[in-house]
């Protein structure tokens, strides 16, 4: 009986691991490209969301994870690896003086910004991430656009 016992508790471990580690056999990358920067100064901030509600971040307090691009010939890509299947939006910043946030003038930014799926931003056309949203099931490729205001 005893040994029944290990048998059967080692059997539920195991389908445990099985079931938790299956959730999370799919691991992805998100390869994210910027073009069109109006000079090469400074770098691009590639702010990664995974929660509805979660974009505007003006101060990119809600990421999922944040990387940095260098600027060469006034075009830049990051790489995010390891990402589970899901809704996923991008906030790109054209960062010119490196200093990790959205410099504004009186309202409007003075550094180039861009959501994933977004050609322009305005009143009527305000971030949001169920327009931004895009999923993530397989690698993937995309290009946001930097707007300057």
């Amino acid at each position: 009986m005893r040994n029944f016992k290990k048998i059967l508790l080692s059997g539920l471990v195991v389908l445990m691991l099985t079931a938790f580690t299956h959730k999370y056999d799919s691991a992805f990358s998100l390869k994210v490209e910027v073009k069109g920067l109006q000079n090469s100064k400074g770098s691009v901030q590639y702010a990664l969301y995974n929660k509805p509600g979660s974009i505007p971040d003006e101060t990119f307090k809600k990421t999922f994870r944040i990387l940095t691009g260098t600027i060469i010939n006034g075009s830049s890509q990051v790489t995010f690896k390891n990402l589970p299947p899901g809704i996923y939006a991008v906030n790109i910043l054209h960062d010119e003086n490196n200093n990790g946030k959205i410099d504004k003038g009186l309202i409007l930014p003075k550094e180039g910004i861009g959501f994933s799926n977004y050609q322009s931003i305005g009143m009527k056309n305000r971030p949001d991430f169920s327009k931004a949203g895009f999923e993530i099931k397989a690698d993937t490729s995309i290009s946001v656009k930097v707007i300057y205001m």
